[in-house]
């Protein structure tokens, strides 16, 4: 049941970004700005949590450790 409710709840949130984009045009200076930032800022976010999962989730790189030792004095 909570699938479905949230399918149903991205759904309207896409409906109502696309309603705002229909509107944009006819919009004020400063809901536009507005807008432009918070996508700005939504595709900031998404940019950057593709490489934090890629260095993350990667088998490969997480076993890529190198132990530092104390240098000593000579």
């Amino acid at each position: 049941m909570a699938v479905a409710s949230f399918v149903q709840e991205m759904r309207s949130m896409g409906e109502r970004l696309l309603l705002k984009l229909q509107r944009l045009p006819q919009a004020e200076p400063v809901e536009i700005v507005a807008f432009s930032v918070i996508l700005l800022f939504t595709a900031t976010v998404l940019l950057l949590l593709l490489p934090a999962c890629c260095c993350c989730c990667c088998p490969e790189r997480r076993g890529r450790k190198v132990q530092v030792r104390p240098m000593t004095p000579p």
